[in-house]
């Protein structure tokens, strides 16, 4: 048997706007962009270089989950962005507006720093040890 993680759904306020945030300030890729019904669209983002998976752009559509937006985890790190170079990643995410919460620190498991994206979801941007 073989499984795997399709997506991830992250709520947004607004499509294009998260679709801007994630490819132009993270790097993503727009994979997916596709009209479901009115007002609402499949829209998925992957990392450079990923080969399947990715966040699917999930528009609030009520009072809930707007509230839930940029808190899906309440507050936890949601999310964890590995990369091959974690100070080329560092570097280019601070030149491009990336707020970060923390300064980056070497853990038993690698260099990760926290960083926020538009909505306020903490992720890990995270080199793995060899």
């Amino acid at each position: 048997m073989k499984q795997s993680i399709g997506c991830v759904a992250v709520l947004v306020t607004d499509y294009d706007e998260a679709i801007a945030y994630y490819t132009r300030v993270l790097g993503f890729r727009l994979v997916q962009d596709d009209a479901i019904t009115a007002g609402k669209r499949w829209v998925v983002v992957a990392p450079p270089g990923a080969l399947e998976g990715g966040l699917l752009l999930a528009k609030a559509k009520n009072e809930a989950e707007l509230s839930a937006v940029g808190r899906q985890t309440g507050g936890r790190v949601f999310l964890f962005l590995h990369t091959d170079d974690f100070w080329r990643d560092y570097r280019a995410f601070l030149d491009r507006g990336v707020r970060f919460a923390e300064s980056p620190r070497e853990e038993v498991y690698g260099t990760v720093a926290v960083f926020e994206d538009l909505y306020g979801n903490r992720w890990d941007l995270l080199q793995l040890k060899k």
